[in-house]
């Protein structure tokens, strides 16, 4: 696995710490291990997914569909880094 930059150079996480563990761990069957790695797995598997559709299958809402993706990859992130942040320091 690639060290994190962050980690070595701060000493703390950075907001995509675990992702290539969770994407190694969903590789091998192990669904619920690699939501606890890194919960936001799953949504960015969702967007990924729809995204690679939609170049064959032209969606009514995709835009929308998008978006509403988007935004619940990135406040997963944010939620959890918080959650992992606020364990680290406390």
């Amino acid at each position: 696995m690639l060290p994190c930059l962050n980690k070595k150079l701060f000493g703390i996480d950075c907001p995509g710490c675990g992702m290539q563990r969770s994407v190694h761990l969903l590789f091998e069957g192990e669904f619920l291990a690699a939501f606890k790695m890194y919960p936001a797995i799953y949504p960015i598997v969702m967007l990924l997914t729809f995204l690679v559709a939609n170049l064959f299958i032209k969606f009514k809402l995709a835009h929308q569909i998008k978006l509403t993706l988007m935004l619940l990859v990135a406040a997963t992130i944010i939620l959890n880094y918080i959650i992992k942040m606020n364990h680290l320091f406390n």
